[in-house]
């Protein structure tokens, strides 16, 4: 006979216990222990794998057919970018950042104008549908042919979704789903990862692209359970100040595209509108050349931007110097900074510095290396730079300069916007004197380039 066996589990860190406890043995929370739903287990049955009945064919790779994924416009360019040039259908999308960024926004705006051509259904769990109507009548957004649905039951909204056949849905926000299944509260990891699951069941067997608004902590991670990011096909987080009028938003997994791709956007009254020209965005437009500020072009998923790199580097009358650093790595600049003491003979012990990606821009790859190191050193040496100075490259422990990806197209970037001297690795120097109006100036050590600079 099947036994059924009750478990418990934490709904800070998904810990399983057999019984239940005050505080969790793993994260040391408490009163965070709920009861799950049961399990049933079969004494019998355990082992018996090979009587198991088999529904589905084991295939080669080769016969797998090649089918192109049908995809379907947002009418939002940079979404389009995000998601890989399209929605598709059948996929399943999870949206997180902070509140008030724009998340419901965006989506909003992406519903109406695909409700002109396809049907759609925005699920809304946190506001009321007068407060949706406000909000769409606000942006000027057409409101004829959306369908509206309050609700947070996920059995009624799978009820909805299979009577109205829509091809794209929204559910606004996933914390708030519950399900009838378990009897722990909307918000928890257990509601959070079944509604989830059912949700991407409804999407695979219905061929409904479906986004989710997820919640984002304090550490800027998505709430609930890592697991959840597994569950979804694209995983999009909104990036921005709440305070300041841009606003980015970034693939981190995409099954059906490239992650790190952008879309870079503007709060306006309309609501969040495409910025055609996103390097423009990042640059600030000095009168005249300022002390350490360097431009240099970032690869952001298929498209480079150039960004300007600020330094401020001041005496410090502390014990410690501070090292802070806005928009890129702290530990790599602490790393930078000890190449440059080792290699260019320019102790900074005693210096507080500081670093800044302008426009709010994160930077992670390392071809910002050089540029950052060289606008250390102009703050440093109080030397302001030309505006029409670009700089990458990828700077070694042992000083050298190494090439970074892509470089002939970030040379046609700056070369589109008018910059007159470049200082690249000596790997990336076209084979070709293609640019005519631009002095390439390559290295290929870090000596090299100060010595230039």
């Amino acid at each position: 006979m099947a036994k059924m066996t009750t478990q418990y589990q934490c709904q800070q860190c998904a810990t399983t216990l057999n019984k239940w406890a005050g505080q969790c043995p793993e994260c040391k929370g408490w009163n965070c222990i709920e009861e799950i739903r049961p399990v049933t287990t079969s004494h019998a049955n355990r082992g018996n794998w090979t009587e198991h009945k088999t529904t589905t064919d084991v295939v080669t790779l080769n016969d797998v057919p090649d089918n192109v994924t049908a995809r379907f416009s947002s009418q939002i360019d940079e979404l389009d970018r995000v998601l890989g040039g399209g929605m598709v259908h059948g996929s399943v999308v999870l949206l997180g950042g902070d509140p008030g960024i724009g998340k419901s926004t965006i989506l909003l705006q992406c519903l109406t104008l695909v409700s002109q051509q396809l049907d759609t259904l925005y699920v809304t769990g946190e506001e009321s549908l007068q407060q949706v109507n406000l909000r769409a009548k606000r942006l000027g957004l057409p409101r004829d042919k959306l369908q509206l649905l309050s609700s947070t039951c996920v059995e009624e909204i799978i009820a909805h979704a299979i009577n109205l056949k829509p091809t794209v849905i929204v559910i606004d926000s996933i914390q708030t789903v519950y399900t009838d299944s378990l009897q722990s509260a909307p918000g928890s990891i257990s509601q959070i990862r079944e509604s989830t699951a059912v949700l991407v069941r409804l999407a695979k067997q219905h061929n409904i692209a479906i986004f989710l608004v997820g919640h984002v902590t304090k550490e800027g991670q998505l709430a609930g359970p890592r697991v959840l990011e597994h569950m979804v096909d694209t995983v999009l987080y909104f990036e921005g100040d709440s305070s300041t009028r841009y606003r980015v938003i970034r693939a981190v997994k995409n099954r059906f595209g490239a992650v790190n791709e952008i879309g870079i956007f503007a709060m306006t009254d309309e609501g969040l509108k495409t910025v055609s020209n996103p390097s423009a965005i990042f640059l600030s437009t000095h009168e005249k050349p300022v002390a350490g500020s360097i431009i240099m072009v970032s690869r952001e998923g298929t498209r480079p931007i150039l960004v300007e790199i600020q330094s401020l580097v001041t005496e410090s009358h502390l014990g410690n110097p501070r090292r802070i650093s806005v928009g890129l790595e702290a530990n790599r600049l602490a790393m930078l900074l000890a190449v440059l003491q080792r290699h260019g003979g320019i102790p900074l012990y005693d210096q507080d510095v500081f670093i800044n990606a302008v426009g709010g821009v994160r930077i992670s790859e390392t071809g910002a290396d050089l540029a950052v190191i060289l606008a250390i050193l102009s703050s440093y040496r109080d030397k302001p730079v030309s505006n029409r100075l670009l700089v990458f490259g990828e700077v070694g422990l042992s000083g050298e300069i190494r090439p970074v990806p892509n470089g002939e197209e970030r040379l046609k970037e700056a070369s589109k916007h008018g910059f007159e001297t470049a200082i690249i690795p000596a790997a990336n120097k076209p084979r070709k004197d293609i640019y005519k109006n631009m002095k390439l100036i390559s290295v290929s050590h870090l000596e090299d380039t100060l010595d230039v600079f």
